[in-house]
């Protein structure tokens, strides 16, 4: 096995590509492996950390007719956006969408998607066996139970695909909070997405430009 490590296997933005995959009503319905708003939320917000970062992002859904549209939170974030449409199960089999990933010249592949077990593993295993740096982000992905997430994880891992959650992946792009053209805006998606850490940085903020009690006279 080729183990990951070294600065060089960190992620760019500079190098990446997001691929989204099937965040559909229908898959929605039967996903048991995390609470569905909790999944909504960070797929959401790794599409606005995405357009933070001016990473290329691909929205792709299966038979939309039957299986719905994309989740507007997503849509909504690169509006005007042509979403691919597939009949094939598999995203890598399609060359609409394996097109437009390789026409943006990048080698850091992303991706998260409904079902883990199907939808998922299925392009993150052909793409790494075809030498694509892949990724998946588990937290803005799921299953049908917690067992067919699990086992697809540890499947794509043995295939030697890395695994991260969105506000890792954020923190890895930006990398330096020196980088103040993306810093602010970063804070934005964390405050409207990371709960806890988000209303804690409003609390650091509060207290920051709260004057010190004058001592009593």
């Amino acid at each position: 096995m080729t183990f990951r490590n070294g600065l060089a296997s960190l992620l760019r933005p500079e190098d990446s590509v997001l691929v989204l995959i099937d965040h559909q009503p229908y898959q929605l319905a039967n996903l048991n492996s995390h609470d569905p708003h909790t999944v909504v939320n960070n797929s959401a917000a790794l599409a606005k950390a995405a357009k933070v970062f001016g990473v290329p992002t691909i929205l792709t859904s299966v038979v939309a007719d039957r299986g719905g549209h994309i989740f507007p939170q997503i849509t909504d974030v690169f509006p005007g956006q042509e979403i691919i449409d597939r009949t094939l199960i598999n995203t890598w089999e399609d060359p609409k969408v394996v097109d437009v990933v390789k026409a943006t010249g990048r080698k850091q592949l992303v991706l998260a998607g409904l079902w883990t077990e199907v939808c998922v593993a299925m392009p993150a295993i052909q793409a790494a066996g075809e030498g694509w740096d892949v990724t998946v982000v588990t937290d803005a992905s799921g299953a049908v139970s917690t067992e067919a997430h699990e086992i697809a994880i540890q499947r794509m891992i043995a295939a030697g695909v890395n695994m991260i959650t969105w506000m890792a992946l954020a923190a890895e792009w930006q990398r330096d909070w020196a980088r103040s053209e993306t810093a602010g805006a970063l804070n934005e998606v964390v405050i409207q997405h990371a709960a806890g850490s988000g209303i804690a940085y409003l609390w650091e903020q509060q207290l920051l430009n709260t004057p010190v009690p004058s001592p009593a006279s």
